[in-house]
């Protein structure tokens, strides 16, 4: 086993011992980057834990559940990625971040991935792994189409008005929810979000991505916001069905607003 392995290793195993006790317990998975065999120094462990009878999403028997699995120093809920089930938590020696999802049987056919099985009572998890697949979220374009202009609106109000973080958080919430999703299925990946896009895209799409990232600053922002409308038409013309409905009137109206917040720093200068 190689060392960046050991740490995972050795808290799966311990894992596996403390949960094959529990009778209430039918198996444990590895999902994220042990699945995939991409773990490095700096990942963190994705494990879902199946059960007879729900754990979740009550905080507390979560909470107590994995504190059974080891030294836990810290956790809290997945609420804000919209999962009451999940269960984010850090461990330690070594300091290790662990999600554990908790699952019933019948949650388990519903899935984004198929999560490497650790240990298992009776076949439980395989045998539903051979019925069922696992299917992630399709990126929706009518979705982002119906939000992005008025999106671009809003960054150039805060722009406008001189609040140049909000415009910036702003503008990486769009990068997360639309850019990024679209470049991963340019490059023919699964649309998540800017991860590892790093080393998942091209060159070029990278360079036009680190384009639309700015400062706090007016001038900064303005040539950003430019970047990730054209970056979002070139996604948008050349990965969307035919029966998309474009929102021209809306981007003509907010291209408008865009020059006169131009003409405005202009006679500001």
């Amino acid at each position: 086993m190689s060392a960046i392995l050991q740490p995972y290793q050795q808290f799966i195993n311990q894992a596996v011992e403390v949960i094959q006790r529990d009778p209430e317990a039918l198996g444990l998975a590895a999902g994220g980057s042990w699945a995939s065999g991409e773990v490095d120094s700096y990942s963190d462990l994705d494990l879902v834990l199946v059960t007879t009878q729900p754990i979740a999403p009550d905080l507390e028997p979560m909470r107590a559940y994995a504190a059974r699995l080891g030294t836990m120093v810290a956790s809290f809920r997945g609420d804000h990625v919209g999962e009451p089930r999940l269960l984010i938590a850090l461990y330690e020696p070594p300091l290790l971040h662990v999600d554990i999802k908790f699952l019933t049987l019948p949650e388990f056919h519903q899935r984004i991935e198929e999560p490497v099985i650790l240990w298992e009572r009776g076949q439980a998890l395989t045998t539903i792994q051979q019925q069922t697949q696992a299917v992630y979220p399709e990126f929706d374009y009518q979705w982002a189409e119906d939000r992005f202009w008025i999106w671009m609106h809003y960054a150039l109000l805060k722009i406008g008005r001189g609040e140049f973080f909000e415009a910036l958080d702003f503008l990486a919430f769009v990068r997360n929810v639309i850019l990024g999703p679209m470049l991963h299925l340019r490059n023919g990946g699964l649309p998540r979000g800017v991860r590892r896009v790093e080393t998942a895209l091209l060159p070029d799409d990278l360079a036009r991505l680190r384009r639309t990232v700015a400062t706090p600053q007016r001038k900064p922002l303005i040539d950003s916001i430019l970047e990730v409308m054209h970056l979002y038409e070139d996604l948008r013309d050349q990965l969307a069905p035919a029966t998309l409905h474009r929102n021209d009137s809306a981007k003509r109206l907010v291209e408008s607003y865009f020059k006169a917040i131009i003409a405005a720093e202009t006679v500001q200068s």
